[in-house]
């Protein structure tokens, strides 16, 4: 008896520890405009040198050019110190300004493919086309940074 009423006291606590943990937005914490894309990858242990030689000749450049046109706020690569551990090793993001920099635009378009050029294209999907035989792409996710007040 004197267990049971210990374990529904437990539980009654439980609950009421999540009725008060509601946090407001904007009262609580504000929610960033900015919008970064992240990518999470799993490149097998020892291809790790090999997919960064990749993203070194592709996809870093390609952002380079999109941050050179204004067209996103910056990117970042992150590598795992533990590769064999987890769904993935390597973490790709792209910052952008906000969500409206997310929407497509044909002179936008016109504009990255001007400065990436037909050149760099080729090469890109040359480089790209080994990527299955070392990769595998875990997970993509639309994120905001929170802050607490």
């Amino acid at each position: 008896m004197r267990l049971r009423q210990l374990l529904t006291g437990l539980v009654l606590t439980g609950f009421a520890s999540i009725a008060t943990a509601d946090l407001d937005p904007w009262t609580d914490y504000d929610i960033g405009t900015g919008v970064s894309n992240i990518t999470t990858v799993k490149v097998d242990s020892n291809m790790i040198d090999k997919y960064l030689e990749g993203l070194r000749d592709t996809w870093a450049p390609a952002n380079d050019a999109a941050k050179e046109l204004g067209q996103i706020e910056g990117y970042s690569i992150f590598v795992s110190e533990l590769p064999n551990s987890g769904d993935f090793n390597v973490v790709l993001v792209v910052d952008f300004k906000d969500s409206a920099a997310l929407q497509p635009e044909k002179e936008k378009y016109d504009a990255f493919m001007k400065k990436w050029g037909e050149a760099n294209r080729k090469k890109s999907d040359k480089i790209v086309l080994t990527y299955p035989d070392i990769r595998h792409i875990t997970g993509e996710y639309m994120m905001r940074e929170i802050a607490f007040k």
